[in-house]
């Protein structure tokens, strides 16, 4: 695929998911109404118009064909009305919808992996038709006696041949007709027909058409098929206008202009469309079926909306990544620039001018720091939306009443993070809807809580992080019922009274831990939370949880806001120099002999706060040549991760600094760092390396082995 196809289908995919977003989003919210409102109706006509256009375009049979009978659908409600339907058919259009949009979902699944489309989608096409059938059936209201009747005169020629004056409809006031066949085969020629109508009268045209009830009467179809229909106008030039318009539509095979003998005197035929040349001698015209027809009536809402999307564009994230590594180059040169020695060379006037401009500098470099890690800052409505159609499912499923609230929707997060959060969020909704809310509402009333389950979905920004919580108001959870599933399957490290409530709780985040029973579609396997908890550590984050029985349960996430530049201490152990992020550092202090306590296995430990930490000496640990190795003439830093915190012992601090986080070169992964508490690195403002700690990793390396 050559770079400019590659583009394309980016932009293809890019545009079609937001748009099945968009229209998860509308039913989701629809349904919990009860009813689509009119402008949804509308805007899923123009969400699969597009997506059929596109489809097309780019050659996907698959998505082209469900979007376009679910666009043939959506145009019989439109022009009917919503109302026209009964509650029992608007609860089959739900869930008619949701399954169509999984099928789209599944195919561009298949487009972005590259496997091969589904190429007979027949099975569901026919569910959908099947159900613009029932509806339209359900809205016939005209005795199909009286159609025949009314329709007698054309059904008599015969398809292909010109209709002479006795065979045209009785309209009085007409002078000359539009005679219009549609393509063999197409299925539902009443509607297709009304389809056409329908356009050309949105485009100011005056006209009527025979039948006059093919959008209510079925039964019109075959007469449709035998010999086509009527558009009847009171001037040559109306008719010449919408001769002029059936080209841009669908599904036409032939047409031709018609005039009355009497209104019309001159022997001279009037010009007809080089489309109808065919039809005088009795043999199909050209057919004019489009791949994707925008008539202009059908583009008009859409257009309306345009001016607000011309402020957005869509940017590859490489570009983005790449922007953001000059922005760090650019931080970085910048320091070494004000920290040259040679500066001190210079005299107390040029270095004080020196020092005002790069001040200016630092301020520029500053902004233009904040604006690039802007630019990768995307709301969290996204994921939180998604979970709407996680709880409907779940809700049909289980048969439990549950709503979903969200709070803090617009909070931003870097792009990355949220591609990492999206599946850590999904199972935690899950969790909650399967685990947490009780099965029997009765149970709840009981209890002294409403009949309905909330789950709360909630983001908010601290300082320098993102807070994402989950809670129900379930059962909760019994800390020793925990205790003893996890006994039973032999995951238990140490003697259960030994565990704290906050540790028996974080049992549920281990591999292999389930309280289900047997297994179901959503749980029971002992996979999920454990995933979570990788994945919110793989991004720098913590997960912790709290739970009340019989009150419910809160996952609490804290996620740094960008994964790009990160606020660190600089320590010094030997002649090497560490950086860990402020957020892991709650204190730093220096200590007495007399403070150092020692455990039963000869392990050093301090005491703040009312509990015991554990030392971690780096230059032991990485094996660091240096001359401070007393406790008492070093430093140590507090610092905590999830639920672990310990101390680190260093020379010296040397102070705060902005960093930006750069990735170790691909050579050095067989190494596995990670797993030695190495995140990453940075380069300072003196141009030397400066190695980024993983506090969690740190800890699992050094005090779990011990």
């Amino acid at each position: 695929m050559d770079n400019g196809m590659e583009s394309m289908l980016d932009t293809y995919l890019f545009e079609t998911n937001s748009l099945l977003d968009q229209l998860d989003e509308m039913l989701v919210n629809d349904e919990k109404l009860g009813d689509f409102s009119s402008d949804d109706v509308n805007e899923i006509f123009r969400i699969m118009h597009t997506i059929k256009g596109s489809s097309a375009m780019m050659e996907f049979g698959s998505l082209s064909s469900i979007a376009h009978h679910i666009e043939d659908l959506f145009f019989y409600i439109r022009d009917k009305g919503i109302d026209s339907l009964d509650p029992q058919h608007k609860k089959e259009l739900f869930n008619l919808m949701f399954r169509s949009e999984d099928c789209l979902r599944g195919q561009v699944e298949k487009v972005e992996s590259g496997t091969p489309l589904d190429t007979n989608m027949d099975g569901f096409a026919s569910e959908i038709n099947d159900f613009l059938k029932k509806i339209s059936k359900a809205e016939e209201d005209a005795p199909a006696a009286e159609a025949a009747s009314r329709t007698t005169p054309q059904t008599e020629a015969a398809a292909g041949v010109p209709a002479s004056a006795e065979h045209l409809p009785e309209d009085s006031s007409a002078i000359c007709f539009l005679h219009v066949f549609l393509e063999e085969g197409i299925g539902m020629e009443n509607l297709r027909a009304y389809m056409i109508i329908n356009a050309l009268k949105e485009c100011e045209l005056e006209f009527r058409y025979y039948p006059e009830n093919m959008e209510t009467n079925p039964d019109t179809c075959s007469m449709i098929i035998e010999d086509g229909f009527y558009m009847a106008f009171e001037s040559e030039e109306m008719a010449a206008k919408a001769s002029d318009m059936l080209p841009t539509q669908s599904y036409i095979r032939s047409y031709e202009l018609v005039a009355i003998p009497q209104a019309v005197p001159e022997p001279e035929p009037t010009p007809v469309s080089p489309q109808t040349s065919g039809k005088a001698s009795g043999q199909a015209g050209t057919p004019e079926q489009k791949e994707a027809p925008k008539p202009p009536a059908k583009q008009a809402p859409a257009v309306q909306g345009a001016p607000a999307k011309q402020n957005l564009i869509s940017v590859n994230l490489m570009k983005l990544d790449n922007l953001m590594n000059i922005v760090g180059e650019i931080v970085i040169t910048e320091s070494m620039v004000t920290s040259a020695p040679e500066l001190n060379q210079l005299t107390r006037d040029a270095y004080d001018n020196f020092m005002k401009s790069a001040r200016q500098l630092r301020k520029l470099t500053d902004d233009l720091q904040d604006i690039a890690m802007s630019l990768r800052m995307v709301p969290i409505s996204g994921v939180f939306q998604k979970m709407n159609r996680i709880v409907r499912d779940m809700k049909q499923k289980l048969g439990k009443d549950v709503r979903l609230t969200l709070i803090g929707e617009d909070t931003e997060v870097d792009k990355t993070i949220v591609d990492s959060i999206q599946d850590p969020i999904m199972h935690m909704v899950r969790n909650a809807m399967d685990h947490g809310i009780e099965d029997d509402a009765n149970e709840r009333i009981r209890a002294g809580k409403s009949a309905q389950g909330e789950i709360i979905l909630s983001a908010s920004h601290t300082s320098n992080e993102v807070v994402i919580s989950i809670s129900d108001d379930g059962q909760g959870m019994n800390p020793e019922k925990l205790l003893a599933k996890a006994r039973e399957r032999g995951i238990l490290t140490k003697p259960e009274n030994e565990y704290t409530r906050k540790e028996a709780l974080g049992l549920v985040m281990l591999p292999g831990f389930s309280t289900n029973q047997t297994v179901t579609e959503f749980s029971g396997r002992g996979v999920g939370m454990d995933v979570v908890k990788k994945n919110v550590e793989s991004v720098g984050g913590t997960v912790s949880l709290s739970s009340e029985e019989g009150q419910g349960t809160t996952f609490l996430m804290k996620i740094p806001l960008t994964l790009a530049i990160m606020d660190g201490m600089k320590v010094t152990v030997g002649s090497s120099i560490f950086t860990i992020a402020i957020a892991n550092i709650r204190q730093s202090f220096k200590i007495l002999a007399d403070e150092i306590i020692l455990d039963e296995s000869g392990n050093e430990m301090v005491e703040r706060m009312g509990s015991f930490y554990p030392i971690l000496r780096l230059h032991q640990f990485y094996g660091i040549e240096t001359q401070v190795t007393e406790l008492v003439d070093g430093i140590l830093l507090w610092v905590e991760t999830s639920d672990h915190s310990f101390c680190l012992f260093v020379d010296d601090l040397i102070g705060e600094q902005q960093v930006v986080v750069k990735p170790f070169p691909a050579f050095l992964t067989t190494f596995d760092l990670k797993n030695y508490g190495i995140s990453g690195c940075t380069i300072l403002g003196d141009g030397n390396i400066s190695i980024i700690l993983d506090i969690q990793g740190l800890h699992t390396a050094a005090l779990e082995s011990i």
